[in-house]
């Protein structure tokens, strides 16, 4: 038997434990995009939506939706959902946390290549197929530099989501193009399954005047939803190892921090 105070201390106990994992943890995320994420929770940022979950003592929740134009407005404005776990840190439609990585677009090369570019002013691109992501109706940034460069005839797109994600490293390793431009954390975990190439970043990391190729990656939220969003950043600051032990696990390619990006990020998750 409790005495009055020890009764006290067990109701408290008892009402906040129930609290914590009666609450729900709402995130969106696409059902069909490895090594993002799945419906089968098999995806990186599965892994680590799991683990935020378990660090605020909440239920995970996903609204599986395609992450294409319109979705903030359409399920995160609207509260069918809470968080969106990879979001690039300067996305203004969100409040984000301070980024947890940041990668690059990459060079997809075969070992064995006599031409292997690592900067899209390489001459030898005039020479090659050259693979990018098509995204819905648009083509990533990949595209838009290779056309001003007078390169669009070398382009082959791809879709790189649902059962053909990896089609576009295969399609290297396959001789189908001769190199290709890819997100690095989906390059990198594809190119896994192909053991004879190789990923470089691209260069220049910025195409003037402002086309970036490489972005931290942050967790974002509804905006005027600071208290989720400082939730979100104290799991980042306590769990950053168990994260980068995640992305390690999934061949995510990532580059250092860039002190200046982490300070603007952080500035903008005031």
């Amino acid at each position: 038997m409790c005495s009055s105070f020890r009764r006290f201390v067990c109701v408290a106990a008892l009402l906040i434990s129930c609290s914590a994992f009666g609450r729900d943890l709402r995130v969106c995320a696409d059902p069909d995009n490895l090594p993002f994420s799945n419906n089968k929770q098999q995806g990186f940022e599965n892994q680590i939506a799991q683990l935020v979950a378990r660090d605020l003592h909440a239920n995970l929740v996903y609204q599986w939706q395609r992450m294409g134009r319109g979705f903030v407005r359409d399920y995160l404005n609207t509260s069918q959902c809470d968080v969106l776990i990879g979001i690039p840190a300067n996305f203004k439609p969100v409040l984000a946390t301070t980024p947890y990585y940041r990668s690059s677009y990459v060079f997809v090369t075969r070992k064995d290549g006599k031409l292997k570019p690592a900067s899209l002013d390489d001459p030898a691109l005039h020479q090659l197929k050259i693979g990018v992501q098509v995204l819905e109706e648009d083509y990533t940034p990949a595209a838009t530099a290779l056309a001003r460069r007078h390169l669009q005839n070398q382009i082959v797109g791809f879709d790189t989501k649902g059962e053909d994600a990896d089609s576009i490293i295969r399609a290297v390793a396959d001789r189908k193009v001769d190199t290709a431009i890819v997100w690095g954390p989906l390059a990198g975990f594809f190119a896994k399954r192909y053991p004879g190439l190789e990923l470089t970043p691209v260069t220049p990391q910025v195409d003037p005047p402002a086309l970036p190729f490489t972005f931290a990656i942050a967790m974002g939220v509804r905006k005027g939803n600071t208290k989720l969003r400082d939730e979100l950043q104290n799991v980042i600051d306590r769990r950053q190892s168990e994260i980068n032990t995640i992305l390690d696990r999934y061949g995510v390619l990532r580059l250092e921090m860039a002190p200046r990006l982490a300070a603007e990020a952080h500035g903008g998750a005031q």
